[in-house]
């Protein structure tokens, strides 16, 4: 699409430590892998969930977040293996009437 950048945004596995969340045994903070996305200062941006993000901040992905660069109409939805499907979903509008 004539609006997304050469190198628009990056969409990456971090490992995050949780807040007040410790391992029982060591003590140690616990941490996971998220996905996320950041966007490189592009020109037009870059969307979640139809609300554009910050640019050079790493955004944590939540199951059914929307993802979308620039002007496309092209949209990307973060599931997981056991997801609901997404046409469900969007049929709901809401994840309020499903068990998520």
């Amino acid at each position: 699409h004539d609006s997304v950048s050469a190198q628009h945004a990056v969409l990456q596995h971090r490992q995050v430590e949780r807040k007040n969340a410790f391992d029982e045994t060591t003590g140690a903070p616990l941490r996971e892998i998220v996905p996320s996305v950041i966007d490189l200062k592009s020109t037009n941006g870059t969307y979640l969930n139809d609300n554009k993000i910050q640019d050079s901040m790493y955004i944590e992905l939540k199951e059914f977040d929307v993802v979308r660069f620039g002007d496309s109409t092209r949209e990307y939805v973060l599931l997981h293996a056991d997801s609901v499907s997404y046409t469900h979903l969007r049929a709901h509008e809401t994840c309020a009437d499903l068990v998520c």
